[in-house]
């Protein structure tokens, strides 16, 4: 689904089709397509690995997506700046292409649920009202929807920031952008021995900080530092590191503790409901700091996002029992 959607932008492209409503719906389907999709993965790992090891098995993940991450945004840069963006688009079509190739050479079946005979309506009802009477899921949601917000906020801000504010050219974007593989494979290193020491929470703690100092750090890059643009880019890709470092050390734990309080009969619905609730600020968090970079400046925008972060980690952090949660 995903990447038919993408492939229809170079195609509606070449055929002089394309325009902003396109984008919208293509924008749509892949968020659809990531939430359900997103959920089944998660769901279907439990099954396979089992509860007590989701925290091994999502940081062996994060070390595989690092090696993605190092390479992926470079190769990107280069093909935008050498093709253009709609010819780059099959790339990343034809990798979407080769992960459903490899996902249906998996053998492992989970056990399949007896026939729900409710309304789908009543799914989703109850899988609500799981979330919300389980205080330890509910704090987890909003700090989640929380970072969320300020993540796609910083996502739809940070290319103008480095391209128009830093006057980094998409190649040099794409390669600053590839240490942040290196902090998703420095976090999965991590984040086992963190949550030893600190327990399930104090790792989602720790990942809130970290990614917090990230975001702090982004609106104070100068566009010359030192008197240089090499210096620039240099403070750029480490910030990069530091914020995809601390959304490593975040999720990792998050998706784990979420999952080991839940009962499988309700497993499903807690995922797709703890998804959505949190996805849905995604789109939210992209309009307001928009928003924010329209009416004040792109690194003004930033750094409302910063402070949001850094009171989000606080809150965490003082504001909630998270670090109580050590199984």
């Amino acid at each position: 689904m995903v990447a038919v959607a993408l492939a229809s932008v170079p195609l509606a492209w070449w055929l002089d089709l394309l325009t902003i409503p396109w984008l919208y719906a293509v924008g749509f389907v892949i968020g659809a397509g990531h939430v359900v999709g997103g959920s089944a993965e998660q769901v279907f790992l439990t099954f396979l690995v089992g509860r007590d090891g989701l925290v091994d098995a999502q940081a062996k993940f994060a070390a595989t997506e690092s090696t993605a991450r190092v390479v992926g945004p470079g190769m990107a840069g280069g093909l935008v700046q050498l093709l253009g963006a709609p010819i780059a688009i099959p790339c990343n079509v034809a990798g979407f292409i080769i992960s459903l190739l490899n996902l249906r050479r998996i053998r492992a079946r989970e056990p399949q649920p007896p026939p729900s005979t409710s309304h789908p309506l009543r799914d989703i009802q109850e899988g609500l009202a799981f979330v919300w009477n389980q205080p330890l899921l509910r704090t987890l949601a909003w700090v989640s929807a929380c970072w969320h917000l300020l993540f796609y906020g910083y996502t739809a801000l940070h290319v103008l920031f480095a391209t128009r504010v830093l006057g980094m050219t998409p190649g040099t974007m794409g390669m600053a952008n590839m240490l942040g593989g290196l902090g998703v494979l420095a976090a999965s290193l991590l984040v086992k021995p963190l949550s030893r020491r600190l327990g399930t929470g104090g790792g989602i703690l720790a990942g809130l900080c970290v990614s917090a100092f990230g975001f702090a750090l982004v609106p104070v890059i100068p566009p010359a530092l030192f008197g240089s643009a090499a210096w620039t880019v240099a403070a750029y890709a480490i910030v990069v590191f530091w914020i995809d470092c601390g959304a490593t050390l975040f999720f990792v734990p998050y998706i784990a503790l979420r999952q080991r309080v839940t009962p499988d009969a309700v497993l499903g619905r807690m995922v797709a409901t703890m998804r959505a609730l949190t996805v849905a600020a995604a789109p939210l968090g992209a309009l307001l700091a928009g928003g924010l970079g329209e009416g004040f400046g792109v690194r003004a925008g930033l750094g409302c996002i910063a402070a949001g972060a850094v009171l989000l980690a606080a809150g965490g952090v003082f504001g909630t029992r998270l670090r109580q949660a050590r199984e």
